[in-house]
């Protein structure tokens, strides 16, 4: 079910952060998220399973019933207003799929790659990105902590910048 937009006369401008759950970047999404009691979730695969085992409970996902990472990709970008991705100098496995289902599923997307910004860069990327695009539901998404191990610090900082940006502008409650 795709995210509902109201019309501007109606609209609340509340950010809502979401992600597969994964290590990594997604899990970092997440505990942005959760540290400034910003609403979030997501889907995860069935079983709520990532690379180390099972996702902890504390994070709001929804799993999936019969689906795997692909479906969860699917579901969130579906879901979403727009997908974020970070990622380090390629784009690789899982993190390549999340960009083709948000170009099959026509979604916007923007890709920050750490290799050529830094946190504070690419938190503007982003703030620039849920203006210009609208976002209401921001679906974020990278590598898992086995193939960049420096994802998750790198995305907590990055996501920790953009929320405390869009929160000093006014102009979005977060």
């Amino acid at each position: 079910m795709r995210a509902r937009r109201l019309p501007p006369q109606y609209k609340v401008d509340i950010l809502k952060i979401i992600s597969g759950g994964q290590t990594g970047v997604d899990r970092a999404a997440l505990d942005v998220a959760l540290k400034y009691r910003i609403k979030c979730g997501g889907w995860c695969p069935d079983g709520r399973l990532d690379e180390s085992g099972k996702i902890p409970d504390r994070y709001p996902l929804k799993e999936l019933k019969h689906g795997g990472n692909e479906e969860r990709t699917l579901r969130n970008v579906h879901d979403s207003d727009g997908t974020v991705v970070i990622y380090f100098h390629e784009l690789e496995g899982g993190t390549g799929y999340t960009v083709g289902c948000c170009i099959e599923d026509r979604q916007p997307y923007r890709l920050i790659d750490a290799a050529r910004y830094s946190p504070e860069d690419a938190a503007t990327l982003m703030v620039s990105f849920v203006y210009d695009h609208d976002v209401e539901t921001l679906n974020l998404a990278g590598p898992r902590e086995s193939e960049w191990a420096g994802g998750y610090a790198y995305a907590f900082r990055a996501v920790d910048v953009f929320v405390s940006r869009l929160r000093a502008s006014g102009r979005r409650r977060v």
